[in-house]
């Protein structure tokens, strides 16, 4: 089943404005203002900050049980980092953070379990093209 998602842009760069629809009942608005100047509104790089924490919340939930500790609970936030280069906008990095409620289970096994988790996530793999992904992890 393919995923999908929609947009649709109004006007110029600087004076239009978007909006977007993913899913059941996932809906905004955004514009030049909402993402390169911190105005109203959504953009892209929430999206995908979201589809990363999301993605990587259930890969490390399976993982995790699947080596027999399961998880109470899995929070992740995902940050990423839009800047203004020489050749245009890039994102050039992504800060995860993630906080496991696991009964039972170390530090240092929860760490090992989200590094693999990581590497296996669907869009961490999609977005192996950003600079720098870096990931926190600790029990909480």
């Amino acid at each position: 089943m393919a995923a999908k998602g929609q947009a649709k842009w109004e006007g110029d760069l600087k004076g239009g404005k978007g909006t977007f629809s993913a899913g059941e009942g996932i809906t905004g608005e955004y514009s030049f203002k909402s993402r390169f100047e911190d105005g109203p509104g959504a953009n892209p790089e929430q999206l995908i900050a979201a589809a990363h924490a999301s993605c990587l919340s259930m890969a490390l939930s399976n993982v995790l049980a699947e080596n027999g500790h399961n998880p109470t609970s899995v929070e992740v936030t995902a940050s990423v980092q839009l800047r203004l280069l020489d050749d245009g906008p890039s994102i050039t990095s992504i800060a995860l953070d993630v906080v496991g409620v696991v009964p039972g289970l170390e530090e240092e096994h929860f760490l090992k379990h989200a590094e693999e988790a990581k590497a296996g996530c669907p869009v961490s793999k999609a977005l192996a093209g950003v600079p720098e992904i870096t990931m926190t992890a600790k029990l909480g």
